[in-house]
């Protein structure tokens, strides 16, 4: 006895034209496909659009009516769907006001709230000219800025140096929480590091994508920033980037993120340590997201394992902080980190 036919949608590699054609055997919806689509018969396959996985006899029988496939003539291959996500990736990059502009003609008639949010998102991320430095070429990205700005490099290395500034200040003034005894050691470790960061100019290459010195930004030279990840992590579960050069909205939505000096109380541990290592450890530049895997605002930075373990072998025999001054050295408040 025959098998019933079946509906399936066939689709040629690279191609977003789909046809439909019903079969009750593999080999019968292979004979259609290839009428169809003008190929040949001989050494012509088919498999599953989602992972490419070849169909055989037994296999077909198991699929469910309206399964997309894709036709192959001999010698061709398909990766699976992520083919398409490239494509689709290669014509963001190439045909971005393309792009946009299709993406605002189909937000105007969507109805459905989660694809509302993703071609809004799309719109978001690609509207902007992140490639423009100077004021008269991006005037909306200097909206609220003050004239002396002249270029997106000038404001983001100020941005940063005024980030640096404010650390410091909350830091100098928790010296009235720290213990009698050790506020003269403390006061002298401040204004070792305020040195060190006056030598560097508060470190504002960190956000200044025209730093010919990649150590000294954290950015790529296009001014993309990429998080890495909690304080407990080696990088971002998430892949949370941005590039605040882009626009204005993701300029302001950058100082949302944070930079996490890496610094941490530990209870009833007193570490003897030089301060130059606990200047490096306070000073060591950490971008992260406030915002979670699961959308929860993290707010406990601390040192990561490995930066721990360095700590504790870099004893030091020469100065020995009480744990009241290394609490005071805590920079671990919820506003020193950088991330989405």
């Amino acid at each position: 006895m025959a098998a019933p036919l079946r509906g399936f949608r066939l689709r040629r590699p690279g191609s977003a034209q789909k046809f439909g054609a019903a079969a009750g055997s593999l080999r019968g919806l292979l004979r259609k496909g290839c009428r169809l689509l003008q190929l040949p018969l001989a050494g012509s396959r088919l498999c599953l659009y989602e992972d490419g996985t070849e169909l055989s006899e037994a296999f077909f029988r198991t699929l469910p009516p309206q399964t997309e496939l894709v036709l192959l003539r001999p010698g061709e291959s398909w990766p699976g769907c992520c083919g398409d996500v490239e494509r689709f990736l290669a014509a963001l990059c190439s045909r971005t006001d393309a792009v946009v502009e299709a993406a605002r003609r189909l937000l105007e008639d969507e109805r459905a709230p989660h694809r509302q949010r993703l071609l809004a998102d799309l719109i978001h991320n690609l509207s902007g000219d992140s490639a423009a430095e100077r004021r008269d070429e991006d005037g909306k990205w200097f909206e609220g800025l003050e004239s002396r700005f002249k270029n997106k490099s000038s404001y983001m290395r100020y941005s940063c140096e005024s980030r640096i500034r404010s650390y410091m200040k909350e830091v100098s003034n928790f010296i009235s929480n720290v213990h009698p005894a050790a506020r003269d050691a403390y006061k002298r470790i401040l204004d070792l590091m305020s040195d060190k960061l006056r030598s560097v100019k508060y470190n504002g290459s960190y956000f200044d994508r025209t730093e010919e010195e990649a150590a000294m930004r954290l950015c790529t030279k296009e001014g993309w920033f990429s998080c890495q990840g909690p304080f407990d992590s080696d990088d971002c579960p998430c892949k949370h980037s941005i590039n605040p050069y882009t626009n204005r909205e993701s300029r302001i939505l950058f100082s949302t993120w944070n930079l996490d000096h890496i610094a941490f109380f530990l209870e009833a541990l007193v570490l003897s340590m030089h301060w130059e290592v606990i200047i490096q450890l306070c000073l060591s530049a950490r971008f992260h997201s406030p915002q979670g895997a699961n959308g929860v605002r993290n707010r406990n930075p601390s040192l990561t394992s490995r930066t721990l373990r360095r700590a504790m072998s870099l004893r030091s025999r020469h100065t020995a902080l009480s744990v009241s001054s290394w609490e005071a050295m805590a920079v671990g408040s919820s506003g020193l980190w950088l991330c989405p």
